[in-house]
Order: C-alpha cells, then sequence, then structure tokens
C-alpha cells in the first residue's frame, strides 16, 4: 500500500479514537495532557518509503483553480494523492482565511488589503487563476478548509502570515480538534520554539537548510518527534539529508520555482534524481507532473 495510504490510515484510526477532556476523578491542580497528532507517528522517517507531494499555495498554476482555494484542494485530491500548504491570512473582524498576499488584486476580483475588509464583506469577491480568469469561488475561511480535512483525512501545513499569531492558528486547530489533519510551518528557531510551547502535541515544519540550522534544532526543547524539516529551494549535498534522517526527522525540498523549471526543461528526469537523493517529500508547483515523474497514484 502506498506510504501516504498508510499515513492517513493510521489518522483515521487515531482520531476515531475519542478522547474524554478530563478523566473522571481528575482533581482541578491536575493537567489534562492533550492528544498527541497522529502525523508525530506517521511521519518518522523510515527508509524505502514513498515521496509525499506537498501542493505549494494549495495549487498553483491550474487553470480554472485558484490558489489557496477549498475547489482546487478537492479537485487536485480527486486525482493524486498529497498534503497541501496554505497560507493563512486574517480579516478585519479576526476570521481566518486562505490568502497569500496582503492585498487582494492579484488573486480576486477584490482591490486593497484584505485586512481592511470583513469576512462577510469578502464574499462580494470571486476568485482568480493564477491567468487571470474569474471563477464563481470565494476566499475560504480556514475553519471550512479544517473541517474538510479531517473529514476527508487529508493533510494540511498552514503559513501564517504576518498579520496572523500562531496562537490564533493553533486556537482555531484545536476548537474544530484538527490536530491529526495539521502541520504548523515555521521559518527560524524562534518561531518554531513559539510554535512548540503552544502547541507540543502537533508536528512543525522548520527549516533546516544547513547543517548550523539543524544543530540549533537538535539543541532546541522541541523533540525531533515533532519536526518536519524543510531543507530550502537549493539541493544540499547527499550527506546532509542522511544527517537529517539519521535523526528521524524527514526531509522536504522545496522544488517549487527554480528546481520545479530545471524539472519541466528537463523533461521531469530531475525529480527521480533528487528522490534518489533522499528527499521525502517534494513542495511543488507542479503536483501533477511530480506524480506522473515518480509513478504516485492513488
Amino acid at each position: 500500500m502506498k506510504h501516504l495510504y498508510l499515513v492517513l490510515l493510521l489518522i483515521g484510526f487515531v482520531s476515531c479514537k475519542k478522547q474524554p477532556s478530563k478523566a473522571p476523578d481528575t482533581t482541578e491542580t491536575e493537567v489534562v495532557t492533550e492528544k498527541q497528532s497522529a502525523l508525530i507517528e506517521a511521519f518518522k522517517y523510515t527508509p524505502e518509503q514513498e515521496v509525499i507531494i506537498s501542493v505549494h499555495r494549495g495549487g498553483k498554476g491550474l487553470k480554472h483553480f485558484p490558489e489557496n482555494c477549498l475547489e482546487t484542494l478537492k479537485y487536485i485530491n480527486d486525482s493524486i494523492p498529497a498534503i497541501y500548504e496554505i497560507d493563512i491570512a486574517q480579516t478585519r473582524d479576526n476570521v481566518l482565511v486562505l490568502m497569500h498576499d496582503n492585498t487582494l488584486e492579484r488573486t480576486s476580483t477584490g482591490t486593497d488589503k484584505l485586512n481592511k475588509y470583513t469576512y462577510e464583506e469578502l464574499q462580494a469577491f470571486n476568485l482568480e487563476d493564477d491567468y487571470g480568469n474569474e471563477t464563481t469561488f470565494k476566499i475560504p475561511a480556514l475553519k471550512d478548509v479544517l473541517l474538510w480535512a479531517k473529514k476527508n483525512n487529508v493533510i494540511l501545513t498552514l503559513d501564517k502570515k504576518r498579520s496572523v499569531s500562531f496562537d490564533a492558528i493553533v486556537a482555531l486547530v484545536k476548537q474544530v480538534e484538527a490536530e491529526d489533519v495539521s502541520i504548523i510551518i515555521t521559518y527560524d528557531m524562534k518561531q518554531a520554539a513559539e510554535a512548540y510551547k503552544l502547541a507540543p502535541n502537533l508536528l512543525l515544519s522548520v527549516s533546516a537548510r544547513n547543517q548550523k540550522e539543524l544543530d540549533w534544532l537538535l539543541h532546541s526543547s522541541i523533540p525531533t518527534q515533532n519536526m518536519l524539516a524543510f531543507t530550502g529551494t537549493k539541493l544540499a549535498p547527499v550527506e546532509f539529508y542522511k544527517t537529517v534522517q539519521s535523526h528521524g526527522i524527514k526531509t522536504m525540498l522545496g522544488t517549487l520555482g527554480n528546481l520545479d523549471k530545471q524539472a519541466e526543461a528537463k523533461g521531469e528526469l530531475p525529480y527521480t534524481i533528487w528522490k534518489d537523493k533522499g528527499i521525502d517529500l517534494f513542495a511543488t508547483d507542479r503536483p501533477f507532473e511530480v506524480a506522473k515523474a515518480l509513478n504516485i497514484k492513488k
């Protein structure tokens, strides 16, 4: 059975175990331990596992399917096994929504800054694809996307924008009980420490682009079991990937941008070469092409 299916099966198995928030005889002075995300176990590095595709911005460059759009996630998920990186912004009335830019012009029929609008006001606008085609799709609330992901065992990696706090994102994940499908993205040691303090039961995407950054992480208070290592958008030496994996941590290469363009120019062969170097996840703008090149099927 394909590796991502095994991950999803584990998530489904763990999620259906209802855990009480408080034991019957718990006293007020006792601390209730939060349920550990199934992803912490499911994403441990083990050899010979199939590459996982991480879809950048929930899907880019697709005609009639905009980025950071629930309908786009559904469209891709119907065809290939993947996880989805999505961008989280916040409206004027503090609703978390999917949007990469601070302003609305590039990806929707709206104008001006997103945080000048309430969530209901944003619903007057339609999302546009990367070619400027207007769709009937709306800017989605993160809550709705989390609920869909939870219902369908779809894994999301949550990338906060500057206007949003980790606290707000973690609170919503806990509110809808989406811990088993949520990975929190961090970009430096300070962010990683903050996110871990807020959510020690969640898997974190952490920046480990070189040995110096990896050493910071290994000497931090964050357990390696909570780490998924984003190794950057440039290739590292094979030995570095092996070092990361020796700590039980999966490696994720950002092929989005230049590496995806290299692969396209060379008939997709580089994806196979990079896989053989020790890449566990590809963060890509070309999920269908990666799936075809590596023969990843549902």
